[in-house]
């Protein structure tokens, strides 16, 4: 039987491994998780062939809770709130690794130097991401509103990690030999590792949201991994090691986007107090849905950059049947994404994907930069700083030196913007009072259906 449990297990590996891969393309992605949920429906029904398996009624109630919720959850979330779905599961993956940590130490099964450490490691790794998780859930659901930031925050988080980690030690050091710890040491190092989490994400605005949970992705993967070891089990230390890894390189890849090391998003985050610095000269310049769609009927060429606010007003629909309309009058159509647009990677990708816009008319920061000059019109709905141009301008501005879209290169810029305040992370966009930029003001939604309207009655 255990030869059939480890063959079964490669196999898996393989089909996560292949999916991960397919997940890659957005041609390939819905394949890519179908082959990883193939993989992980053998994984689950094999580990009840494991020899010495106990707990069978426990584990399938387990399942059908946990299947059922989460079944529910996919259906009826709304694609604007996917980042806190994804944050939240996220979560849970860290939770449940630390969690086993703490019974394997409680069933007194942690023997030996290395495998007390991986436990200790993953224990502390998956508490900070569980923990870290729940705060970035509740700033993208708008429960915690503001960044929370302590007196003298950095010294805390350093002074905070250190004792976290010297009582790991502590434990690993009684446990070995008995393969049990002190149960008070246990609980307190828990806590010490759950607090740790919570306090280095509570500071870190909405800008930096997308590196975050990219990290906290990483850091699941690698506490996963690492409680697999202590398992004994190969397709969790498989399933960590990819996870981990991805989630590393993608979070190295969305700094590159910001321009921002990961020890700058940790410990001097963007928060919504943060303002540039100098004042923004010009005004914002309104205008109606009527000439907006003027504008764009009678141009060559339309890049559309779409933000956060397309996303909470759901307009993606909504913008693709414009973009359509302007295709059919001859107008050439493309959509720009800026790799931290929304609060997820892959955010605004999603979100035109569903509403059914080709791949080919989808273009990353590096591929359409170089179009802006020769557009007649950009159209920003709901996107703040991945336009902001300050960020090549104003070395005193927090997001200095950041990659932007350059919307302000094209000759004209349209901005749809529910109001005239500053951004989530809080500062001024000189886009807005740029000499080419009008505003359309209202919700992404209702402003872009207005344009559709008026598009309409033009033919």
């Amino acid at each position: 039987m255990e030869w059939l449990v480890n063959g079964v297990y490669l196999l898996v590996a393989v089909l996560f491994i292949l999916g991960l891969k397919a997940m890659s393309s957005p041609v390939k992605a819905r394949s890519g998780i179908a082959w990883a949920g193939v993989g992980m429906v053998l994984a689950t029904l094999v580990t009840f062939l494991v020899p010495g398996m106990q707990n069978l009624a426990l584990i399938l109630v387990a399942i059908v809770l946990g299947g059922g919720v989460a079944w529910w959850a996919g259906r009826v979330v709304k694609m604007t709130d996917m980042p806190q779905m994804v944050a939240i599961y996220n979560g849970m993956g860290g939770g449940a690794a630390a969690l086993i940590a703490a019974v394997e130490f409680a069933r007194a099964e942690v023997h030996g130097p290395v495998v007390g450490t991986l436990a200790v490691l993953g224990s502390l790794i998956g508490s900070v991401a569980f923990s870290g998780s729940v705060v970035a859930f509740l700033k993208l659901q708008g429960v915690m509103k503001k960044a929370i930031r302590l007196p003298a925050q950095n010294l805390i988080n350093i002074v905070l990690a250190l004792l976290t980690i010297a009582l790991g030690v502590v434990i690993v050091l009684s446990s070995m030999g008995t393969g049990s710890a002190n149960p008070w040491l246990l609980v307190l190092f828990f806590v010490l590792s759950l607090a740790l989490g919570a306090i280095v994400t509570m500071p870190i605005g909405g800008a930096d949201m997308p590196v975050v949970i990219s990290l906290l992705n990483a850091f699941t993967g690698l506490a996963v991994g690492f409680e697999g070891y202590v398992l004994g089990n190969p397709t969790l230390i498989i399933a960590g090691i990819v996870v981990g890894a991805s989630g590393t390189l993608l979070t190295q890849l969305m700094a590159k986007a910001m321009n921002r090391p990961i020890l700058g998003v940790l410990f001097t985050p963007i928060s919504g107090e943060a303002q540039a610095g100098g004042a923004i000269e010009g005004s914002m310049k309104e205008m109606s849905a009527t000439d907006a769609a003027a504008l764009m009927r009678y141009s060559e060429k339309v890049i559309i950059i779409p933000g956060y606010g397309m996303a909470v007003a759901g307009a993606q629909h909504k913008v693709w049947e414009m973009a359509k309309l302007l295709e059919d009058a001859g107008v050439e159509v493309s959509f720009a994404i800026h790799p931290v647009a929304g609060r997820m990677p892959g955010h605004m990708n999603v979100l035109l994907a569903e509403a059914g816009v080709p791949y080919e008319k989808i273009f990353d920061l590096d591929e359409i930069n170089a179009e802006f000059p020769q557009s007649d019109v950009a159209l920003v709905i709901g996107a703040n700083d991945v336009v902001n141009p300050v960020a090549r301008t104003d070395k005193s501005s927090p997001i200095y030196g950041m990659p932007i879209l350059d919307a302000d290169k094209a000759r004209n810029c349209i901005v749809i913007k529910r109001g005239r305040g500053a951004g989530y992370s809080g500062i001024e966009n000189a886009l807005f009072y740029a000499d080419n930029t009008s505003m359309l003001y209202g919700s992404a939604q209702q402003a872009v259906g207005d344009v559709i309207g008026q598009l309409k009655e033009l033919g």
